[in-house]
């Protein structure tokens, strides 16, 4: 389980979110603001292994830092992005 990569990063205003599972699994993909506020759900559902990619259009939020949360059962991952308009 794995967030390989993010970009462009910084970004304006899409990003593209590449991660890994290893196996059939339940994977949530969220998009927190700095405050901690849940904003986006970009993925919540059982996939299969393999890597994917999430496109994130964030041009209705403001400019700042974001937060993309990946969680699996015995899986978490926390990546920081920056958003500049």
């Amino acid at each position: 389980y794995s967030i390989h990569s993010i970009y462009p990063h910084p970004f304006n205003p899409e990003t593209n979110i590449i991660y890994t599972i290893p196996e059939y699994a339940h994977i949530k993909v969220t998009i927190y603001d700095i405050r901690g506020a849940e904003i986006e759900v970009l993925r919540n559902g059982f996939e299969m292994s393999g890597y994917y990619i999430i496109q994130w259009n964030a041009s209705q939020y403001s400019s700042g830092v974001y937060f993309i949360e990946m969680v699996s059962d015995n899986f978490k991952e926390v990546r920081k992005i920056i958003y500049m308009k």
